[in-house]
């Protein structure tokens, strides 16, 4: 009975949480799980949201713990990891603002998540989560789609990984984060890169040295430019498209 009690007072509590107003100008508004909801009932998905702020190399939620909240990013990337047995890391995949964390997962997280740079994300508890699309199946139709999404990334992932030679591998990636930049409505081109190059090795499963010999043999071959660490000027998607050995679309 005291359970019941206690349970139906922090239901109560949670319906009579103030709005935070944060949704209406989020520039990812049209691209989160929050686009399956109109104006009018933002209020619903706000009075059960809370902010968090990571800085650069922050961890947002470690593989094995319990999943008490999910997440959708609004700014910044995260990187997903496991951690090897030979106390190696490989990455997964990244997050990108309006991608939702807690797809894959049931009761614990799947994946380590931490911050490549700084970035911000809006909260919530499961259980608030999973009443709310309980009140509007319009969630839920969302929810599926975003998932749909994250399993045709994932095979895009497995397709760049699956690429024989190094330079394949980091022409597809480059490829992918250039129409990764185009969906949130960025430049397609040049590629900024937000991750480092421990990153990307991490991700293709490569050595540093290899990713670094690997751009360096695309500018050569006047694939790319790289005014600066950070960026990828490509010179000719399609050169880049037939190293990579993918289909190109103009």
């Amino acid at each position: 009975m005291v359970v019941s009690v206690l349970s139906a007072q922090t239901k109560q509590t949670q319906r009579h949480r103030e709005p935070c107003g944060a949704c209406a100008d989020c520039e990812v508004r049209k691209m989160a799980i929050c686009a399956a909801l109109q104006d009018d009932a933002l209020d619903a998905l706000e009075s059960i949201m809370t902010s968090r702020k990571l800085e650069t190399g922050e961890m947002l939620v470690e593989e094995g713990a319990p999943k008490l909240k999910v997440f959708s990013l609004t700014a910044g990337l995260l990187r997903l990891f496991t951690l090897l047995p030979d106390g190696r890391r490989q990455i997964s995949g990244f997050l990108y603002p309006g991608d939702y964390l807690g797809l894959a997962d049931d009761g614990t997280y799947s994946q380590t998540a931490e911050a490549v740079v700084p970035s911000t994300l809006c909260s919530f508890a499961v259980s608030e989560m999973d009443d709310l699309m309980d009140a509007h199946p319009a969630l839920k139709d969302r929810l599926y789609v975003m998932t749909r999404e994250a399993l045709r990334q994932s095979r895009d992932n497995q397709l760049v990984l699956g690429r024989l030679a190094p330079v394949e591998k980091l022409a597809s990636f480059l490829l992918v984060l250039s129409a990764q930049a185009e969906r949130i409505g960025q430049p397609a081109n040049p590629v900024h890169l937000a991750m480092n190059r421990t990153d990307i090795a991490d991700y293709l499963g490569l050595t540093i040295e290899t990713v670094s010999r690997c751009f360096t043999k695309m500018r050569t071959q006047g694939l790319i430019q790289l005014p600066d660490a950070n960026t990828v000027s490509i010179l000719s998607h399609r050169s880049l498209a037939a190293v990579a050995g993918a289909e190109f679309k103009s």
